[in-house]
């Protein structure tokens, strides 16, 4: 007899549970869910409706990978952020709720000041500039992302939303600013911030996603000096600049960003110091 949508995210719990997957429960819902082609809703009200073997398989095989450690959000293929649904997959850093923190901080910069033309530093997915952009259409955001993976994410993502107030640009944060832009009111980021020795020791999942989003330099600074040396010069008179950063960097990117703001650090919603941001000098 075939199990029922009910019975077979139990199944797929239990499955994931004894192979040490966290949230073990939300992850075979969210699975079946997407193997089936129905919301949550439709799970309530048709739970005990039997689901075919060829689905059962399907499913079967999507909670393998998610086994096998493979991102829970690489497998969906895209992930909720800041009310936006953004495509997501190998080769692109996949948006963490604490970022959507740093949205909402620059956001709210934008709305009380006369901030109208913004740096996305490397970008990635989008999801810190495309929300800015689909927020703020008074802005012109401006994102920068390197890698080809992440870039074709990056062009898919922006497609998806038609923002005409989003431009991307495909450049070497370290290299600094392409010429003939306008200067920048607000620069934000988001960027690799992991000691290159510690990348290894990562949780599983997180060995899924490419080593270019993670890796900022042999003490983790590398790209928050680029961004000192060679973007705060360009931000205009009282602009405003914020960057996430990993547990215990932002007092010291704070003091990097030290000649050019009035930078300080700023916790997140867990009471952990992950942010450094300021006004222009």
């Amino acid at each position: 007899m075939a199990s029922s949508l009910r019975g077979l995210a139990r199944q797929g719990a239990a499955y994931l549970s004894q192979r040490g997957v966290e949230d073990a429960d939300f992850d075979a819902r969210q699975l079946l869910l997407h193997c089936c082609g129905i919301d949550g809703t439709r799970f309530l009200t048709d739970g005990d409706k039997p689901v075919d073997d060829a689905k059962a398989a399907a499913y079967q095989a999507l909670l393998d990978r998610r086994a096998a450690g493979e991102p829970l959000q690489y497998i969906l293929g895209q992930w909720d952020f800041y009310g936006s649904a953004f495509a997501v997959g190998p080769g692109v850093l996949i948006p963490r709720p604490e970022t959507e923190q740093l949205t909402e901080l620059c956001i709210g910069q934008i709305g009380r000041g006369v901030h109208r033309t913004v740096y996305d530093l490397c970008a990635g997915t989008g999801c810190i500039g495309l929300s800015i952009a689909k927020a703020c259409p008074q802005t012109q955001v401006y994102l920068f992302e390197l890698f080809d993976a992440a870039f074709c994410y990056l062009k898919k993502n922006a497609a998806a939303m038609a923002l005409p107030n989003a431009h991307l640009i495909q450049a070497d944060v370290l290299r600094g600013c392409p010429a003939d832009l306008p200067a920048p009111d607000l620069i934000v980021s988001n960027p690799p911030y992991v000691k290159a020795g510690e990348i290894a020791g990562l949780q599983r999942e997180v060995g899924f996603e490419p080593a270019t989003a993670l890796d900022g330099g042999e003490d983790g600074y590398v790209f928050y000096r680029a961004i000192a040396e060679r973007w705060l010069p360009l931000l205009k008179h009282n602009g405003f600049a914020a960057v996430e950063c990993g547990e215990g960097q932002p007092e010291t990117v704070s003091a990097l960003f030290a000649p050019y703001l009035e930078a300080r650090p700023l916790t997140d919603v867990f009471g952990i110091s992950r942010f450094a941001a300021g006004n222009r000098k």
